[in-house]
């Protein structure tokens, strides 16, 4: 690079440096086993069990998730291209289409919503931990949710357990290595033995698989599914705008394409399943279907068995959290200002912000964390993905410069350094979205916007992604 250093040093650091191909040693299994090792987690479970919750029965339940990831496998496999092509993350790659500076701006939007999968874990884990004291002291009570803060104890659980968080960004991520291992062999056996207990507890598989829907009319079921699919696809909305950061390491296009295809969807709907035959099976055990976990895991008879089960999703929420919720967030958070945020200081405002989103009301019931939580921040990712695509696609047919996306004065430069074309289509994509949103907040009234401009708001991450994409490629279509 022969500019100036003064203007690259804001744009370049060790993280951010393309990987070159001799460092690029990731293959098909790499990817394979990154993605079930991401799809085993406490979210999913409940993802699947929400849609249960929601009326759906057993088979809706895993074709709505087998469909949802298939469909974000699409913008998955084609922002890693950029990845595998170039050796660069994410935040470098948007550069091209936002600018240099303007990069930032899709960069915190991911961040945001990093915080907030970091705060609804780290509660998961809290209260697990509370759940955990409850097994031997059964005279305390439930948490309850419908205040604006549950009780003082399971706070003190989820201040403690965040804490426990905050510690690991001090020490550094090397030591959460030995967790993630003991994630890797113990949620699978987990998984296996709840799905066990839940065919013994409620007799067998056909009671359980004979568990209808709830909803009375085709009208009714696809209210429910349009808004749910959204949130499936909402689930992963936020790596298929960074999966750069993985694909950058890997030994060819074939290897991350493979990999993906080979670890996303399989994954996710076996550990859906697991969840959707569990949630099925707590309405013939307990006369009710229990979707949260954690709930679920404090109801077992047996004090042993409790608390072998809330460590258990205690260590494994950990070693997600960390890897999957505050490494990505801490480098966009120092990619602001690299000289004055480092890693750590990265991963502190990650935490703090996560408390600040109070997790606990958007888990609280599973229309908060589908129609709320997850399709209000697909809303805003989709849009992005949708100028990224068509950036590099159609408007470079994926020939980038790669020593210009650090240099503030190369080809990506824009008018101090943002692309308004970009932003005008990101936001243009947003507000189809908001009307909507205003209303599931309860912000608005049913009769402020006419009822098919509310109703967009159940496609969310698909209106925009189509509305950013096309409104970028038309203002663009036209540079060379």
């Amino acid at each position: 690079m022969n500019h100036s250093q003064e203007s690259n040093t804001s744009l370049i650091n060790d993280d951010l440096a393309p990987i070159s191909q001799s460092n690029r040693k990731w293959g098909t299994w790499n990817y394979a086993a990154l993605w079930i090792s991401m799809s085993l987690c406490i979210p999913t479970y409940m993802l699947a069990s929400s849609l249960i919750e929601g009326g759906m029965n057993w088979w809706q339940s895993i074709l709505t998730i087998f469909i949802g990831n298939s469909i974000v496998l699409i913008p998955m496999i084609l922002n890693g291209h950029a990845g595998a092509k170039y050796g660069i993350p994410f935040p470098v790659f948007v550069r091209a289409s936002f600018g240099t500076k303007g990069a930032n701006i899709p960069a915190m939007l991911r961040a945001i919503v990093a915080c907030g999968w970091f705060g609804i874990q780290t509660w998961i884990g809290g209260a697990s931990l509370y759940n955990l004291i409850r097994a031997w002291n059964p005279s305390l009570a439930e948490i309850d949710n419908s205040s604006l803060f549950p009780q003082a104890l399971p706070m003190i659980c989820f201040l403690l357990f965040w804490s426990l968080n905050m510690f690991i960004v001090h020490k550094g991520v090397e030591s959460i290595k030995k967790l993630l291992v003991f994630k890797a062999f113990f949620l699978p056996v987990a998984a296996f033995a709840l799905l066990i207990w839940a065919i013994w507890a409620a007799k067998g598989l056909g009671p359980i698989l004979d568990q209808p829907s709830k909803f009375e009319t085709n009208a009714d079921f696809f209210a429910f599914f349009f808004p749910a699919l959204t949130g499936m696809v909402g689930f992963w909305a936020t790596l298929s705008l960074n999966i750069p950061d993985f694909t950058r390491y890997a030994t060819s296009q074939k290897a991350q394409v493979n990999g993906q295809i080979i670890g996303l969807p399989p994954a996710m709907t076996f550990f859906a399943f697991v969840g959707v035959i569990v949630t099925s099976s707590t309405a013939i055990i307990y006369g009710h279907t229990e979707w949260d976990i954690v709930k679920l895991a404090g109801k077992f008879d047996s004090k042993i068995m409790v608390s072998i089960a809330m460590i258990g999703i205690i260590i494994s929420t950990l070693a997600t959290n960390i890897a999957a919720n505050i490494v990505s967030p801490a480098n966009d958070f120092a990619n602001l200002a690299p000289q004055k945020i480092n890693f750590r200081i990265g991963g502190y405002i990650t935490g703090v912000v996560g408390i600040l989103i109070m997790p606990w009301k958007l888990i609280a019931d599973p229309n908060g964390y589908i129609f709320t939580w997850l399709i209000a921040y697909s809303s805003l990712l989709g849009p992005v993905g949708g100028i990224m695509i068509v950036d590099y696609f159609f408007i470079r047919h994926k020939n980038l410069i790669a020593e210009d996306l650090y240099r503030h004065n190369g080809a990506y430069r824009y008018n101090n350094g943002y692309n308004i074309k970009a932003i005008v289509a990101l936001l243009l994509g947003i507000i189809p979205n908001v009307p909507g949103f205003l209303l599931q907040i309860k912000l608005i009234s049913a009769e402020a916007f006419p009822t098919w401009i509310s109703h967009l708001y159940n496609y969310a991450w698909f209106v925009g992604f189509a509305v950013s994409g096309l409104l970028y490629y038309f203002m663009m279509r036209n540079k060379k």
